[in-house]
């Protein structure tokens, strides 16, 4: 199966993505990463009102194989967490870029997203992971 990108998002090297709606930045995993990760059996998300600092953790994702923790692409404050997969964390994989969403945050700065890369930039560190194994 081949892995989706979409091109509207920015993404860090770490995997996280960020979709921006005006001030709102919804926040995931990538399809890569869930796919890496395999089974998800728990997840860990900040309370509402919280206060990310872009490259802190903001919470941590568990499969059967490894804990990961989740890195905040932008600074903001929890608007809301995705409580649907609090309760159903193996549901992340079915539609990471829609469903699948972790977090929404309102940004301080739209100026954080210019240092995160673009899916043609983020599909080219994959490739290039996958030739370093």
């Amino acid at each position: 199966m081949e892995l989706e990108y979409p091109d509207d998002l920015k993404y860090l090297d770490s995997h996280e993505y960020v979709r921006l709606d005006g001030e709102i930045a919804t926040i995931g995993l990538s399809a890569f990463a869930i796919d890496q990760l395999g089974d998800i059996v728990h997840l860990e998300l900040p309370e509402v009102g919280d206060a990310l600092e872009k490259g802190e953790s903001f919470g941590s994702i568990e499969s059967v194989k490894a804990v990961e923790d989740l890195k905040a692409p932008v600074m903001g404050t929890v608007l809301e967490c995705n409580e649907e997969l609090l309760e159903n964390p193996e549901n992340i994989g079915d539609d990471p870029y829609g469903d699948g969403w972790l977090i929404k945050v309102r940004i301080d700065e739209k100026e954080e997203l210019d240092g995160l890369l673009s899916a043609s930039d983020y599909r080219a560190q994959l490739e290039g992971d996958e030739e370093d194994h």
